[in-house]
């Protein structure tokens, strides 16, 4: 496929594997698979670059809206993303700071999925647009998607799996923590959100793994500005260091975070939850494989909290 024309940033073309494919445009960085018949997936692939072309402009045109906090006074947006990502955000406003940025890399993946099955329509069996870790998924009936849930990025291990099916509704994985690319105010080292949208899971792996903390003497942060100027954060403290933790300090970080996180299943905010910090692992939402309820499954360190 190549770059879209002479002088774009956007790089388009299929991975080694042959079926999986590439999108990239600045900081936009996409692994995209469908599933279906050939001229599906063709037509698939093809709405996947056509809609990622310039959208990363759109966003940047409303940039300053997308990084004030949600509040009655907060700036209006005008864009499809850009109004997936003030949606998702909206719930929290009155109770903790956030803005739209907080949903960006789930909105975009909604949207290029969105643009998918449009162009391919009931064809389509199954896709999914992960955009860094964070993933929009479309399944047809009786179809099914497992994927690893791995706690950070520059250690890498799997510490649960998800095992989602058409009938769950769910539509979006999204992860969020102190080890991310992302910067969090609490010191998980991953929180995976199941929900409806990614653009919504995206948004709840925000508030929960922002949740997952304590006060400890030993654990660094400093002002997001000094990190990124630009930051929507500002001069929040974020975590840049978590040292080695008691059983008790980390069972009480989890806590606030299960809190969280049991609040919105119940408020049907999120399908499921699962939080990861220093080797033990919470899964919120699981009910044992209930009908219509995503099956996540811990890798030893686990203690399951149903939330009805």
């Amino acid at each position: 496929m190549g770059s879209s024309g002479p002088g774009r940033r956007l790089q388009a073309g299929l991975l080694p594997d042959g079926r999986r494919l590439h999108l990239q445009d600045g900081p936009i960085d996409l692994i995209v698979e469908a599933f279906g018949d050939r001229d599906a997936v063709e037509a698939a692939y093809r709405a996947a670059v056509a809609r990622l072309d310039g959208l990363l402009d759109e966003l940047c045109g409303e940039l300053t809206a997308l990084r004030a906090p949600v509040s009655p006074m907060a700036p209006g947006v005008s864009g499809p993303v850009a109004k997936r990502m003030a949606a998702a955000v909206a719930p929290y406003g009155e109770t903790v700071f956030i803005t739209p940025m907080a949903a960006v890399a789930g909105s975009v993946a909604d949207e290029i999925l969105c643009a998918m099955r449009e162009a391919a329509g009931d064809r389509l069996v199954r896709a999914y647009v992960n955009n860094g870790g964070d993933i929009a998924l479309h399944l047809s009936p009786g179809t099914r998607f497992t994927t690893g849930l791995v706690d950070r990025p520059d250690r890498p291990s799997l510490f649960a799996t998800a095992d989602i099916t058409a009938e769950d509704g769910v539509g979006g994985i999204a992860t969020s923590g102190a080890r991310g690319r992302s910067f969090s105010l609490g010191i998980a080292d991953a929180v995976t959100i199941l929900a409806k949208t990614a653009a919504e899971a995206d948004a709840a792996a925000t508030v929960v793994a922002n949740a997952v903390d304590l006060e400890h003497p030993g654990i660094v942060r400093v002002p997001a500005r000094e990190l990124a100027p630009d930051s929507d954060l500002g001069d929040r403290l974020v975590t840049t260091n978590v040292p080695a933790l008691t059983a008790a300090e980390i069972e009480l970080a989890l806590d606030h975070g299960e809190n969280v996180a049991g609040r919105l299943v119940r408020d049907g905010r999120i399908s499921a939850a699962a939080l990861h910090l220093q080797g033990v692992t919470r899964i919120v939402g699981r009910s044992g494989g209930a009908v219509g309820m995503p099956s996540l499954a811990a890798h030893g360190g686990a203690r399951d909290a149903f939330f009805r």
